[in-house]
């Protein structure tokens, strides 16, 4: 997709000799429709709004203005092309490299971004900056939370690390864009670094959010057990850990059926593995708001219904911002649709992980939970009628 004012196509060749030979051409349609299939070759050719004719060692084309990113296709022909009955020659094919560059802010076509990725660069940027700030302010007090521990200290272990995993993502993302700004090739190893922090982010906030929930119903048949606790049993670690395991193995799946993209991105492809994984997360919001509503339903005390109600929400951001940001992003142009998942998903994603961490950070509700000591709802207190002397 060409877009501005200055894009760009060059093409080297390694044997211009021999291009000149065979008459050589690089033809650029603008946006090919079905309207050329009923055409011949030759009028196919001749419908070509640019023809480069392949003479010299390197061709420079340069598009014209673009008022919005327009998709072009690149068409090889040389004398044999449109020929029915031809002997071809004995000698070595003609050998080229084609690269198409759209302009940067300042009009230069050395950006290297595709029309789909423009912008995710700058994002990164803003998205480090924004870590940066929060973790000057927070990481005292939240350091002194972890010191404190507590029943939930696990829990905000775990959204320490998904929070400092994502960080580590956008970090490697942004080296590697930035390098490929520049020479086109950037970081691979930081790419695929980025993946794997994200990943494994993934996995642990699924495993923490699954584990809670199937714990907590399954902790209230015990008469002495505390429901806001991280309760683990056999059942839910089993039920948490298998569903991580098949999350795992479709992330996995997705990125190896996405091996040949030039970039790091899991959250556009429209591969087999990208739908099973969204369906795995409707799934999943679905059975977690099946087990939360059995809980709240049952809940006595108004200030626990409110925890639970506010820890729906985080799950169901995290769940399901993925799943219905790929269904807005078909209202918009195919080139910003990347775009749209990308920093869509991990905006909701970081707002998920605040909402928890507010919600486990309360003062009030860190101090039920730290009190509470049975089941016995709903929380009483008994005042003792003071006695007066006549």
């Amino acid at each position: 997709m060409f877009g501005g004012d200055s894009g760009r196509l060059v093409c080297r060749l390694d044997n211009a000799a021999l291009a000149m030979e065979n008459e050589a051409r690089l033809l650029l349609f603008p946006d090919m429709d079905a309207n050329l299939d009923g055409l011949s070759c030759a009028e196919k050719l001749a419908r070509a709004q640019f023809t480069i004719h392949l003479k010299h060692d390197e061709h420079n084309q340069t598009v014209p203005r673009q008022s919005s990113p327009t998709l072009w296709h690149v068409l090889y022909a040389d004398r044999y092309t449109c020929q029915d009955v031809v002997t071809l020659p004995s000698h070595p094919d003609v050998q080229y490299t084609i690269l198409m560059f759209n302009p940067d802010s300042a009009g230069n076509p050395l950006d290297h971004f595709s029309s789909e990725e423009a912008g995710l660069h700058s994002f990164y940027f803003v998205l480090l900056l924004a870590y940066f700030v929060a973790s000057c302010i927070y990481v005292q007090p939240l350091y002194q939370a972890l010191r404190k521990g507590g029943p939930m200290h696990t829990v905000l272990r775990v959204l320490t690390v998904a929070l400092g995993l994502q960080g580590m993502s956008a970090l490697c993302n942004y080296v590697h864009l930035a390098r490929y700004s520049r020479d086109g090739v950037g970081f691979p190893l930081m790419g695929s670094l980025a993946e794997l922090w994200d990943m494994i982010a993934q996995v642990s906030m699924l495993y923490m959010l699954l584990s809670l929930c199937m714990g907590w119903t399954l902790s209230r048949r015990k008469p002495q057990s505390r429901p806001l606790q991280w309760e683990q049993t056999p059942t839910s670690t089993a039920v948490a850990a298998g569903v991580v395991i098949a999350q795992g193995v479709l992330l996995l799946w997705e990125q190896y059926s996405a091996v040949d993209s030039e970039h790091h991105s899991f959250h556009t492809q429209r591969s087999l593995p990208a739908l099973l994984l969204l369906l795995l997360r409707v799934t999943l919001a679905l059975v977690l708001a099946s087990v939360l509503y059995q809980i709240t339903s049952t809940e006595r005390s108004t200030l626990k219904r409110d925890f639970y109600l506010s820890f729906t929400k985080g799950c169901f951001l995290w769940f399901l911002c993925h799943p219905v940001l790929v269904f807005v992003s078909s209202i918009f142009n195919e080139h910003q649709r990347e775009k749209v998942v990308t920093i869509g998903v991990i905006l909701c994603q970081s707002i998920s992980v605040v909402v928890l961490y507010q919600l486990f950070l309360s003062r009030s509700l860190y101090w039920e939970v730290s009190s509470l000591s049975s089941v016995s709802l709903p929380l009483t207190i008994v005042y003792n009628k003071p006695k007066f002397d006549t």
